[in-house]
Protein backbone atom coordinates (compact mmCIF):
# COMPACT_ATOMS: atom_id res chain seq x y z
CA UNK A 1 0.00 0.00 0.00
CA UNK A 2 0.99 3.58 -0.64
CA UNK A 3 1.66 5.90 2.45
CA UNK A 4 -0.77 8.18 4.13
CA UNK A 5 -0.33 11.34 3.48
CA UNK A 6 -1.67 13.50 6.28
CA UNK A 7 1.50 14.10 8.47
CA UNK A 8 4.48 13.38 6.15
CA UNK A 9 5.53 12.14 2.92
CA UNK A 10 7.65 8.69 2.75
CA UNK A 11 9.40 8.83 -1.01
CA UNK A 12 11.79 5.87 0.28
CA UNK A 13 9.88 3.00 -1.53
CA UNK A 14 10.19 4.35 -5.02
CA UNK A 15 11.88 1.90 -7.49
CA UNK A 16 11.19 4.11 -10.58
CA UNK A 17 11.70 7.49 -12.28
CA UNK A 18 8.40 8.70 -10.81
CA UNK A 19 5.47 8.08 -8.05
CA UNK A 20 2.30 9.43 -8.10
CA UNK A 21 -0.47 9.54 -5.19
CA UNK A 22 -3.38 11.48 -4.00
CA UNK A 23 -4.18 13.83 -1.62
CA UNK A 24 -7.50 14.53 0.69
CA UNK A 25 -6.93 15.19 3.82
CA UNK A 26 -7.92 17.71 6.35
CA UNK A 27 -4.58 18.29 8.64
CA UNK A 28 -2.28 20.03 6.46
CA UNK A 29 0.30 20.91 8.84
CA UNK A 30 3.49 18.79 7.31
CA UNK A 31 3.08 20.92 3.78
CA UNK A 32 2.62 24.33 5.49
CA UNK A 33 6.21 24.30 7.04
CA UNK A 34 9.07 24.76 4.54
CA UNK A 35 10.49 21.80 3.48
CA UNK A 36 12.18 20.10 0.41
CA UNK A 37 13.23 17.18 -1.10
CA UNK A 38 15.46 15.64 -3.88
CA UNK A 39 12.57 14.58 -5.84
CA UNK A 40 10.99 17.31 -8.45
CA UNK A 41 7.55 17.37 -7.32
CA UNK A 42 4.29 18.41 -9.61
CA UNK A 43 1.07 19.36 -7.62
CA UNK A 44 -2.29 19.14 -9.25
CA UNK A 45 -5.36 20.30 -7.80
CA UNK A 46 -8.50 18.37 -8.36
CA UNK A 47 -10.72 20.43 -6.81
CA UNK A 48 -9.96 23.62 -5.04
CA UNK A 49 -6.49 25.51 -5.04
CA UNK A 50 -2.94 25.22 -3.83
CA UNK A 51 -1.07 28.35 -3.21
CA UNK A 52 2.85 28.01 -2.78
CA UNK A 53 5.30 29.62 -1.08
CA UNK A 54 9.06 28.96 -2.84
CA UNK A 55 12.24 30.50 -3.81
CA UNK A 56 11.28 34.13 -4.54
CA UNK A 57 7.76 33.91 -5.97
CA UNK A 58 3.65 32.88 -4.79
CA UNK A 59 2.20 30.21 -7.56
CA UNK A 60 -1.41 29.34 -7.61
CA UNK A 61 -2.69 25.94 -8.57
CA UNK A 62 -5.89 26.30 -9.85
CA UNK A 63 -7.79 23.40 -11.98
CA UNK A 64 -6.12 22.19 -15.14
CA UNK A 65 -2.49 23.54 -14.53
CA UNK A 66 -0.05 22.02 -12.08
CA UNK A 67 2.88 23.28 -9.44
CA UNK A 68 5.89 22.61 -10.31
CA UNK A 69 8.84 22.77 -7.62
CA UNK A 70 12.23 21.35 -8.50
CA UNK A 71 13.88 19.06 -6.35
CA UNK A 72 16.01 20.63 -3.35
CA UNK A 73 13.68 23.90 -3.75
CA UNK A 74 12.39 25.18 -0.23
CA UNK A 75 8.27 25.88 -0.42
CA UNK A 76 5.66 25.69 2.09
CA UNK A 77 2.12 24.97 0.14
CA UNK A 78 -1.48 26.35 1.53
CA UNK A 79 -4.62 24.72 0.55
CA UNK A 80 -8.22 25.78 0.60
CA UNK A 81 -10.40 23.72 2.78
CA UNK A 82 -12.32 22.45 -0.58
CA UNK A 83 -9.00 21.23 -2.10
CA UNK A 84 -8.27 17.47 -3.27
CA UNK A 85 -4.66 17.14 -4.84
CA UNK A 86 -2.54 14.66 -6.50
CA UNK A 87 1.51 14.71 -6.49
CA UNK A 88 3.67 13.84 -8.58
CA UNK A 89 7.37 12.77 -7.94
CA UNK A 90 10.07 13.28 -9.99
CA UNK A 91 13.38 11.82 -9.62
CA UNK A 92 16.63 13.92 -10.36
CA UNK A 93 17.16 13.39 -14.06
CA UNK A 94 14.40 11.58 -15.14
CA UNK A 95 12.70 13.95 -17.24
CA UNK A 96 14.07 17.69 -18.92
CA UNK A 97 12.01 20.05 -16.41
CA UNK A 98 12.05 23.44 -15.39
CA UNK A 99 14.93 24.44 -13.08
CA UNK A 100 12.97 26.97 -11.46
CA UNK A 101 9.48 26.55 -9.83
CA UNK A 102 6.70 27.43 -12.19
CA UNK A 103 3.10 26.95 -13.24
CA UNK A 104 2.33 24.18 -16.04
CA UNK A 105 -1.08 23.89 -18.27
CA UNK A 106 -1.53 20.17 -17.88
CA UNK A 107 -3.32 18.41 -20.38
CA UNK A 108 -6.78 15.71 -19.87
CA UNK A 109 -4.39 13.07 -21.31
CA UNK A 110 -1.07 13.86 -19.20
CA UNK A 111 -3.33 14.01 -16.12
CA UNK A 112 -5.53 10.93 -16.52
CA UNK A 113 -1.80 9.09 -16.57
CA UNK A 114 -0.73 10.72 -13.65
CA UNK A 115 -3.84 10.06 -11.53
CA UNK A 116 -3.59 6.16 -13.39
CA UNK A 117 -0.22 5.97 -12.00
CA UNK A 118 -1.52 7.12 -8.75
CA UNK A 119 -4.25 4.48 -8.45
CA UNK A 120 -1.71 1.65 -9.12
CA UNK A 121 -0.77 -1.08 -6.07
CA UNK A 122 2.48 -0.18 -4.98
CA UNK A 123 4.68 -1.65 -7.72
CA UNK A 124 8.12 -1.75 -8.77
CA UNK A 125 8.81 0.99 -10.96
CA UNK A 126 10.94 -1.38 -13.53
CA UNK A 127 7.92 -3.38 -13.93
CA UNK A 128 7.20 -3.21 -17.99
CA UNK A 129 3.88 -1.70 -18.24
CA UNK A 130 4.37 1.06 -15.05
CA UNK A 131 7.64 2.12 -16.42
CA UNK A 132 6.26 2.41 -20.04
CA UNK A 133 3.40 4.53 -18.73
CA UNK A 134 6.11 6.57 -16.93
CA UNK A 135 8.38 7.34 -19.26
CA UNK A 136 5.49 8.38 -21.81
CA UNK A 137 3.87 10.70 -18.81
CA UNK A 138 7.46 12.55 -17.94
CA UNK A 139 7.99 12.74 -21.95
CA UNK A 140 4.42 14.81 -21.87
CA UNK A 141 5.26 16.54 -18.67
CA UNK A 142 8.20 18.14 -20.04
CA UNK A 143 6.26 19.43 -22.95
CA UNK A 144 3.69 21.47 -20.94
CA UNK A 145 3.57 25.45 -21.84
CA UNK A 146 3.91 28.00 -18.88
CA UNK A 147 1.12 29.33 -17.18
CA UNK A 148 1.82 33.01 -15.68
CA UNK A 149 0.57 32.43 -12.29
CA UNK A 150 3.05 33.20 -9.69
CA UNK A 151 3.40 36.80 -7.94
CA UNK A 152 7.08 37.63 -7.74
CA UNK A 153 8.31 38.50 -4.28
CA UNK A 154 11.83 39.86 -2.57
CA UNK A 155 13.53 39.45 0.29
CA UNK A 156 14.59 43.41 0.18
CA UNK A 157 13.03 44.58 3.87
CA UNK A 158 11.57 47.22 1.80
CA UNK A 159 9.38 45.19 -0.63
CA UNK A 160 9.27 42.74 2.40
CA UNK A 161 7.30 44.54 4.64
CA UNK A 162 4.92 46.02 1.75
CA UNK A 163 4.49 42.42 0.76
CA UNK A 164 3.58 41.31 4.27
CA UNK A 165 1.35 43.85 4.68
CA UNK A 166 -0.86 43.71 1.46
CA UNK A 167 -0.74 39.70 2.11
CA UNK A 168 -2.44 40.26 5.13
CA UNK A 169 -4.87 42.70 3.72
CA UNK A 170 -5.32 42.51 -0.04
CA UNK A 171 -8.08 45.67 0.38
CA UNK A 172 -5.43 48.16 1.28
CA UNK A 173 -5.38 50.62 -0.96
CA UNK A 174 -1.96 53.14 -0.57
CA UNK A 175 0.16 54.79 -2.66
CA UNK A 176 3.27 54.20 -4.18
CA UNK A 177 4.13 57.33 -2.29
CA UNK A 178 2.29 56.42 0.98
CA UNK A 179 4.31 53.26 0.66
CA UNK A 180 7.46 54.77 0.44
CA UNK A 181 6.99 57.04 3.50
CA UNK A 182 5.79 54.15 5.27
CA UNK A 183 8.61 52.38 4.79
CA UNK A 184 10.81 55.51 4.76
CA UNK A 185 12.36 56.51 1.48
CA UNK A 186 11.95 58.32 -1.18
CA UNK A 187 9.41 57.26 -3.48
CA UNK A 188 11.72 57.65 -6.58
CA UNK A 189 13.67 55.03 -4.88
CA UNK A 190 10.42 52.88 -3.93
CA UNK A 191 9.39 52.97 -7.72
CA UNK A 192 13.10 51.44 -8.62
CA UNK A 193 13.57 49.11 -5.67
CA UNK A 194 9.63 47.12 -7.00
CA UNK A 195 10.77 47.10 -10.63
CA UNK A 196 14.81 45.93 -9.58
CA UNK A 197 13.13 43.27 -7.15
CA UNK A 198 10.28 42.06 -8.81
CA UNK A 199 10.63 43.09 -12.68
CA UNK A 200 6.90 45.02 -11.78
CA UNK A 201 6.19 47.89 -11.51
CA UNK A 202 4.09 48.79 -8.01
CA UNK A 203 0.50 49.02 -9.53
CA UNK A 204 1.06 45.79 -12.01
CA UNK A 205 2.51 43.92 -9.06
CA UNK A 206 -0.27 44.87 -6.71
CA UNK A 207 -2.87 43.64 -9.87
CA UNK A 208 -0.96 40.37 -9.88
CA UNK A 209 -0.59 39.98 -6.16
CA UNK A 210 -5.20 40.58 -6.27
CA UNK A 211 -5.28 37.93 -9.17
CA UNK A 212 -3.02 35.13 -7.29
CA UNK A 213 -5.61 35.79 -4.32
CA UNK A 214 -8.73 35.79 -6.44
CA UNK A 215 -8.01 32.61 -7.99
CA UNK A 216 -6.96 30.90 -4.94
CA UNK A 217 -10.52 32.36 -3.03
CA UNK A 218 -12.92 31.62 -6.21
CA UNK A 219 -11.42 28.28 -6.64
CA UNK A 220 -12.23 27.30 -3.01
CA UNK A 221 -15.97 28.52 -3.42
CA UNK A 222 -16.08 32.28 -2.82
CA UNK A 223 -18.63 33.97 -4.41
CA UNK A 224 -16.86 37.11 -7.40
CA UNK A 225 -18.85 39.35 -5.17
CA UNK A 226 -16.90 38.29 -1.94
CA UNK A 227 -13.53 38.42 -3.56
CA UNK A 228 -14.25 41.84 -5.13
CA UNK A 229 -15.15 43.24 -1.28
CA UNK A 230 -12.65 41.69 0.44
CA UNK A 231 -9.99 43.03 -1.90
CA UNK A 232 -11.12 46.73 -1.83
CA UNK A 233 -13.06 47.04 -5.16
CA UNK A 234 -15.71 49.53 -5.44
CA UNK A 235 -18.03 47.55 -7.56
CA UNK A 236 -18.05 43.69 -8.48
CA UNK A 237 -17.82 44.70 -11.95
CA UNK A 238 -14.71 46.91 -11.85
CA UNK A 239 -13.38 43.80 -10.73
CA UNK A 240 -14.36 41.44 -13.49
CA UNK A 241 -12.85 44.07 -15.56
CA UNK A 242 -9.45 43.61 -13.97
CA UNK A 243 -9.81 39.60 -13.86
CA UNK A 244 -10.57 39.66 -17.57
CA UNK A 245 -7.69 42.25 -18.81
CA UNK A 246 -5.62 40.12 -16.62
CA UNK A 247 -7.05 36.13 -18.16
CA UNK A 248 -9.28 37.41 -20.95
CA UNK A 249 -12.50 36.33 -19.66
CA UNK A 250 -14.59 36.51 -16.78
CA UNK A 251 -14.00 34.52 -13.12
CA UNK A 252 -17.26 32.17 -13.90
CA UNK A 253 -16.15 31.54 -17.33
CA UNK A 254 -12.81 31.54 -16.05
CA UNK A 255 -13.35 28.11 -14.22
CA UNK A 256 -15.79 26.54 -15.81
CA UNK A 257 -13.48 26.52 -19.18
CA UNK A 258 -10.69 25.30 -16.77
CA UNK A 259 -13.38 22.50 -15.13
CA UNK A 260 -14.24 21.50 -18.31
CA UNK A 261 -10.63 20.94 -19.77
CA UNK A 262 -9.68 19.33 -16.74
CA UNK A 263 -12.26 16.65 -17.56
CA UNK A 264 -14.08 17.26 -14.04
CA UNK A 265 -17.18 19.35 -15.52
Amino acid sequence: MKPACSTAIDLSFSHGPAMAFRVDFADYEAERHQHQHPQGQLILALHGAVTCTAESGVWIVPPDCGLWVPGGALHSNQVTPNARLTYLFVEPGAAELPAECCTLSVSPMLREMIHRLADLPERDGRDAHVGRLMRVMLDELALMPRERLELPVSDHPKIAVIAAALLADPSDRRTLGQWAEHVAVSERTLKRLMIQETGLSFGRWRRQLHLVIALRELAGGATVQQVAGDLGYESTTAFIVMFRKALGTTPSRYFADRLLRAGQA
